[in-house]
């Protein structure tokens, strides 16, 4: 009887055989990096923390009137960018326009982004404790279906868009520009939905009448000449010139800017106004919590085409190389009233 040996097999490739397999992985990695930083704009589009915070309240199913109400709104802007509204600045006639419906009826809201910011909308439905001071306890988020760009995606100049809302129950909701800072500059309307009576009272001017002794001068004082005493004037202190820091290299985008008052200080970008060489690179950081533009020209010119960060979120970075002598302002789309200027030698 023979004895039949089991052999193990020994499983062997050629070199080709085994580049054709590199050559598909590398393939795959290849493709799989195209798709990912394709959709780079989705990864990163994620509420930023500005825009975070209580979510809007959730209403019970609706039942339609089949009423619609068409209402066209466009954001704008005051030459220095400091008062910001909807289709008329204040004073002027439809100034962020009240709109009165009735539960059910559909708000169809036509937005246009007629300034030079870049702006976003959206619907805000208040909790019933926020009531009294709305906002306080903010920000919000807008209703579902009643936004039109958002903060990480905001409308361009000369863009637009549509949405709809259709309110659940009567009050009063608010129709606000989300960008952070932009509701606060008076970009906010009134949604008032059924019968309500949320008109806050204004304060009534009383003229006071004159107190006797201020109604009638004392008599023989008429044609007594008032004296008249001239303050010493001061004197002036010599400010003594600041110590000059050396430029780091990094201009940071500090915390709170995205809200009128650095510019007061010029505190928009520190340092505001920087001098380097040329071929130096320049770094700005996002320290703020809102997303801003790093964008070469003026608010009241427009961007020049030198350089553009494009929106960049918190915590994130954008630099430029100057590889030409000259003098770059430079301010931020989101925020105009945000200027910096770089001197390049």
């Amino acid at each position: 009887m023979s004895h039949i040996e089991h052999v193990t097999p020994i499983y062997r490739t050629s070199p080709r055989r085994a580049a054709k397999m590199m050559a598909i992985m590398l393939g795959i990695c290849i493709v799989g990096g195209i798709i990912f930083f394709g959709m780079w704009d989705y990864w990163i589009s994620g509420t930023s923390p500005a825009a975070g915070g209580v979510k809007a309240e959730v209403a019970a199913p609706v039942v339609a009137t089949g009423k619609e109400i068409p209402i066209s709104l466009k954001f704008i802007e005051s030459s220095d960018f400091k008062t910001m509204a909807f289709n008329a600045l204040p004073g002027a006639p439809d100034n962020n326009p009240t709109i009165n419906a009735e539960i059910g009826d559909k708000i169809i809201f036509n937005v246009e982004n007629a300034g030079k910011s870049f702006h976003a909308f959206g619907v805000m439905a208040i909790p019933e404790e926020d009531k009294e001071s709305p906002f306080e306890h903010g920000p919000y988020q807008p209703v579902a279906g009643s936004e039109i760009g958002s903060t990480s995606k905001p409308l361009k100049p000369g863009e637009g868009g549509q949405s709809e809302f259709v309110p659940g129950k009567e009050g009063t909701y608010y129709y606000i520009c989300t960008v952070p800072g932009h509701r606060e500059q008076g970009m906010q309307g009134k949604i008032v939905v059924g019968d309500v009576s949320d008109v806050a009272a204004e304060p009534e001017i009383v003229e006071s009448e004159p107190s006797p002794s201020s109604a009638m001068p004392a008599p023989g004082s008429e044609d007594v000449p008032e004296m008249i005493v001239e303050e010493e004037p001061e004197q002036s202190m010599k400010e003594e010139p600041e110590s000059m820091t050396p430029f780091s290299g990094t201009i940071s985008v500090p915390s709170g800017s995205s809200v009128p008052g650095c510019d007061e200080t010029n505190e928009c970008f520190i340092p505001a106004e920087v001098t380097v060489h040329v071929g130096d690179t320049v770094i700005w950081s996002n320290d703020d919590s809102a997303a801003h533009t790093v964008t070469s020209g003026t608010p009241t010119g427009g961007p020049d085409g030198t350089f553009d960060s494009s929106l960049f979120m918190a915590d994130t970075t954008f630099s430029y190389t100057f590889d030409n002598a000259g003098e770059y302002n430079y301010f931020c789309m989101v925020h105009p009233w945000m200027t910096g200027k770089i001197q390049v030698n």
